[in-house]
């Protein structure tokens, strides 16, 4: 019998009678509002914060509340297998870490609690290029844990094929390459506190500890820290890449490449046809672009035109285990989840990371079992009804 993940429950109502409650809420909708309090104020913001007016990140719940599940009868779920496999990384569960960046301004154990915490529940953690902690840091406290890199895409490319051959080495086997933030997008939230943490020297321990990167340099960056990170940022920001640059990644990395911020057809369409072993439909949670549709209201056409070609991830808006069951029954293969579990770090570390994803993952078995599902297999578009 496959892990009852939703087991979690009957943990947190026996740890009650000892009287130990969870360190943050079990309702991942509440954890924004807890982590303000917790937070200093600029971090909060960064993490918390939107694409102008935020209405991006407000379409991306509205679009999940417009599915609404309708639960069978009698079908015999006690027993549920939530299994898959995800560019070739067996999973108990169709869940990922999403790459989150510069997690030392939210717990000084940063990228390193996060990693040791999916480690622990099977689940893929994604680092960011804009990691806290070094590749080979990271590696080793997620340990014998599933592990891909998350690529912004470095100017030089010499500095772009040292990270790949870094992270290849360290064990990281599928490579999810950022598109839709060659740039910063108008945040408001960060703006009005002048807050961006990489001119302060945080979420820079991947170019820091890069040869090829400190070989650009005169000076090194404790000897000169604001040109290093000067350097960094004009090399990873200000350029838009182009489809006939795909090639390079291929060369340079030869495992799963799959392309992360796609919304269209067409560019789902394009990236098959270069090639690429799967996409994430995601509009990094509403961060880069106000206005935008909901990120799920795209999902159905892009898995109509190329679900049969390449594997098809979401991400932007999850927040509960309904949200992954919609997501997997319009046909995405997997669902990364972001911000409730950098809120879990901030309240506890690594616990609270762990709490989190366990949560999302119980609430998720149970919604399965108790809508009448069984597997993955059996979610479908006749899972839902839009309202």
């Amino acid at each position: 019998m496959t892990e009852r993940f939703g087991s979690y429950q009957n943990e947190l109502y026996l740890q009650g009678l000892g009287g130990v409650l969870p360190p943050c809420s079990t309702d991942a909708t509440k954890l924004e509002a807890s982590a303000r309090e917790v937070m200093a104020p600029g971090p909060f913001s960064y993490v918390a914060g939107s694409a102008g007016s935020g209405a991006t990140a407000r379409a991306n719940r509205e679009a999940f509340d417009r599915w609404r599940v309708v639960p069978r009868m009698l079908t015999g779920a006690t027993d549920r297998d939530l299994s898959t496999t995800v560019l070739g990384t067996r999973l108990a569960a169709p869940v990922a870490v999403a790459p989150v960046g510069v997690q030392s301004i939210v717990h000084p154990d940063a990228e390193s609690a996060t990693a040791r915490a999916a480690a622990s529940t099977g689940l893929p953690f994604i680092l960011s290029t804009a990691s806290s902690t070094g590749i080979e840091d990271v590696a080793a406290a997620n340990g014998d844990g599933p592990r891909w890199f998350q690529l912004y895409w470095p100017g030089d490319p010499d500095v772009c094929a040292s990270l790949l051959a870094r992270a290849k080495a360290a064990g990281y086997t599928a490579l999810v390459v950022t598109l839709d933030t060659w740039t910063l997008a108008w945040r408001p939230s960060d703006l009005d506190q002048s807050y961006l943490p990489f001119l302060q020297g945080e979420g820079l321990a991947v170019p820091f500890t890069d040869p090829v990167f400190l070989s650009r340099l005169e000076k090194t960056p404790e000897e000169d820290r604001g040109t290093a990170i000067l350097t960094w940022i004009g090399m990873i920001t200000g350029t838009d890449r182009t489809w006939d640059q795909l090639p390079f990644l291929r060369e340079h990395w030869d495992g799963p490449i799959v392309l992360k911020g796609i919304q269209h057809v067409a560019d789902a369409r394009r990236a098959a046809e270069a090639g690429m072993d799967g996409i994430v439909v995601s509009n990094h949670g509403g961060r880069q672009v106000d206005g935008a549709i909901g990120a799920l209201e795209a999902l159905p056409g892009i898995v109509a035109a190329v679900g049969d070609r390449m594997e098809v991830l979401f991400d932007s808006g999850v927040r509960t285990g309904a949200d992954v069951l919609k997501a997997i029954a319009l046909g995405a293969r997997a669902v990364l989840v972001g911000r409730p579990w950098v809120y879990g770090l901030a309240h506890a570390g690594e616990d609270g990371v762990r709490h989190v994803l366990r949560s999302l993952l119980a609430d998720f078995d149970l919604t399965m079992g108790l809508s009448g599902h069984r597997t993955l297999a059996d979610l479908g578009p006749d899972s839902l009804r839009r309202t």
